[in-house]
């Protein structure tokens, strides 16, 4: 298997999950630590970091240290890109 495919099914895995969705639906407004995004939740707060876990291995979050705590951002890059692949699999009218 190409080292593309693997990247994309850990995308697909990050994504197969509602939680994860929710995740990257909250930070698309904006930048939130790991205590602000699990405040959304009624999850453990230990399930949530390994929810941002499996996001930041997929690309699709970046963690930044900020004195005590990490701010979790979108990386939209790796959507673009995953974008990109499933383009070329479209038809074209003929």
């Amino acid at each position: 298997m190409s080292k593309y495919l693997t990247i994309v099914n850990i995308l697909f895995k990050a994504l197969n999950d509602a939680t994860r969705r929710e995740i990257l639906e909250i930070l698309k407004k904006k930048d939130l630590n790991a205590g602000e995004i699990a405040d959304h939740f009624n999850i453990s707060k230990p399930s949530i970091s390994h929810h941002l876990d499996l996001l930041k291995q997929a690309g699709l979050v970046e963690a930044v240290k900020e004195g005590q705590f990490i701010s979790y951002s979108l990386n939209t890059t790796v959507m673009d890109e995953m974008l990109k692949w499933m383009l070329q699999f479209k038809k074209t009218k003929k």
